[in-house]
């Protein structure tokens, strides 16, 4: 029973690892990313739809990416989904597709960046802290019920706590590792 308790904890808990590093994936480097435009949506005949759905994305430079339609009248709209977003990057449109020239962060922009990738590996850490309390009720509960022992309950306490360690610790190496790529010039 105990078993289930550390599985379900150390699922959920990779889940919210995955998550982050996703996450952190769309945060502008300085360096051309296709993940970056996940986000960005395109009115394709009425349904909002991914951009990564109707156009072919590369990478061919360190900075630069390339976005080429399957269906030329769609390079307008991409252009102006492109413009709307939050990227801060101007397309240019050649008539067969559009080249996104990512430029290089400032300093402050840099700073920023980091703030935010700390910040997601707070939001992060708060629901790892929420998976233990779920997995510590679960234990609460089987004590209750008598299927573990007082002594049984208390190192399946000690053993969820740490497995939580062992994932914050996990987070904060993720977001150090993101922080030196985006302070990196």
């Amino acid at each position: 029973m105990l078993q289930n308790v550390y599985k379900s904890l150390k699922t959920n808990s990779e889940k919210a690892v995955e998550s982050l590093i996703h996450s952190l994936g769309k945060l502008r480097t300085g360096r051309a990313n296709s993940a970056m435009l996940d986000d960005i949506r395109v009115d394709y005949y009425g349904t909002m739809t991914p951009l990564s759905q109707i156009a072919n994305i590369s990478v061919p430079e360190a900075r630069m990416i390339v976005i080429k339609p399957w269906e030329k009248p769609m390079l307008t709209k991409i252009e102006k989904a492109i413009q709307a977003s939050d990227l801060g990057i101007n397309p240019v449109n050649n008539g067969e597709m559009i080249m996104l020239t990512v430029p290089a962060l400032t300093e402050e922009r840099r700073k920023d960046l980091v703030k935010s990738a700390k910040k997601y590996g707070e939001e992060f850490k708060q629901s790892l802290r929420t998976h233990r309390h779920d997995a510590l009720d679960m234990l609460k509960n089987f004590e209750k019920d008598k299927s573990v022992t007082e002594d049984e309950a208390k190192k399946g306490k000690d053993k969820i706590q740490e497995i939580l360690n062992d994932f914050i610790k996990k987070i904060d190496d993720i977001i150090k590792a993101k922080e030196d790529e985006i302070m990196k010039v």
